[in-house]
């Protein structure tokens, strides 16, 4: 029997002892969810209602971790997965999963969040999707290790649950078709190329109009609802070109719904949402801390003949000291990073008190924890809608909007 880890805690379980156990939830990272005489059972790649044989192989203060090992009952919302490598790529946790399925759960994630870390209850709308659900991203960034004895290794991304290991990825199923066209070359090049290399590297793919650009100052270009927005290939844009339409129109629909003749768009990179939005409003103020995301949306906006909007760069403190916006007519909106807003931001927003925020997040769980602080300050929710930009992964984004 393999040795357990120096810091395995051995109860309630021994390591590596084998547990049957029903599976009764998904949790927000994609794990299925069963207990034990009570205690909780984390197991990925199961689905509820399904009963399974699974090996632990953690046991923290209140939960415990187990492979899965069979699925002796499967529920019929598991599917064959499409990937060959599901179940060892870290990038995918529900190709298992029947997609609508998928969906309802996604939903239900967002709600669960809001009621266990903000106590909130509120009604989440049913997470909205486009008809491409597979080969939709538009941005990949594969790994490799630096060579060994002039062979480069797995060229791929993490396994599931490892920080190190990688796995070799030749084609993914979630990228769009010309970049798994052009996958082959460019792994091939850098096989040749393995003795040169003498640490690991991360590398670009980022589809653009037909072709796979790998150069991150390369300059990259989306079309969204009628406008062409360019941006450098290696920096942040949504990656999944067949929703933004629909996703935009929703943040504009929010935005403007009570009438507000004015926006704000904090964190507006290259100009994605003060773009698309500007029809709806008087003026637009996009601000963002980056002096050349704020010149790339200036380019776009003189590019697509928008002439009521201007960029603002603007340090984090201090980024609404330019906005003359009267706060009762003005909409705001926020699409942070994954950690989501720091502190020093929610207070300036609450100080400029626009008469609505329409928060769009790629991690829930970080937005419900500022919902609370929002919440607290006097806003209210008026609507929560999550989209599937992400098919058969966990990740998703989330818009929330709040009233003041």
């Amino acid at each position: 029997m393999q040795r357990p880890p120096k810091k395995f805690v051995p109860t309630p379980f021994a390591y590596h002892e084998e547990i049957e156990l029903m599976i009764d939830a998904l949790t927000n990272l994609g794990s299925g969810v069963g207990r034990i005489d009570g205690w909780v059972v984390f197991v990925p790649f199961t689905l509820p209602g399904e009963r399974v044989r699974a090996r632990v192989f953690r046991n923290d203060k209140n939960c415990s971790h187990a492979d899965l090992i069979e699925v002796l009952d499967a529920s019929p919302e598991r599917v064959a997965p499409r990937c060959r490598l599901f179940g060892e790529c870290g990038g995918c946790q529900y190709q298992h999963l029947d997609y609508t399925s998928q969906l309802v759960w996604k939903a239900r994630q967002v709600g669960e969040l809001m009621q266990h870390m903000a106590g909130i209850t509120f009604p989440v709308n049913p997470c909205l999707t486009s008809e491409q659900i597979w080969n939709y991203r538009s941005k990949i960034t594969p790994h490799f290790e630096k060579s060994r004895d002039g062979d480069l290794g797995p060229i791929g991304f993490l396994a599931v649950g490892r920080r190190s290991l990688l796995i070799d990825v030749p084609q993914c199923p979630i990228a769009m078709d010309d970049i798994n066209a052009a996958l082959p070359a460019i792994r091939a090049d850098l096989h040749a190329r393995a003795a040169s290399f003498k640490r690991g590297a991360t590398i670009l793919l980022r589809a653009s109009e037909g072709r796979v650009e790998t150069d991150a100052k390369a300059t990259a270009c989306e079309h969204v609802g009628g406008l062409a927005l360019q941006f450098l290939a290696g920096d942040f844009f949504q990656n999944n070109p067949f929703v933004l339409p629909a996703f935009t129109r929703h943040v504009a629909t929010q935005a403007a719904a009570g009438g507000a003749q004015f926006l704000v768009d904090a964190y507006c990179g290259s100009g994605l949402f003060a773009l698309t939005l500007a029809g709806h409003f008087q003026q637009v103020a996009g601000v963002e801390v980056s002096e050349t995301s704020c010149e790339w949306a200036r380019k776009n906006a003189r590019a697509n003949g928008i002439t009521n909007v201007r960029f603002l760069t603007a340090p984090a403190e201090a980024i609404f000291d330019e906005i003359s916006f009267p706060a009762a007519q003005t909409a705001v909106v926020i699409d942070p990073p994954r950690k989501g807003c720091t502190p020093e931001f929610l207070e300036q927003l609450v100080q400029f008190g626009p008469a609505r925020i329409v928060y769009v997040s790629c991690d829930p769980a970080t937005q419900v924890r500022d919902l609370k602080l929002l919440s607290a300050a006097g806003y209210a929710l008026s609507d929560v809608q999550p989209f599937d930009l992400f098919p058969h992964t966990r990740h998703l984004e989330c818009v929330m909007t709040l009233l003041r």
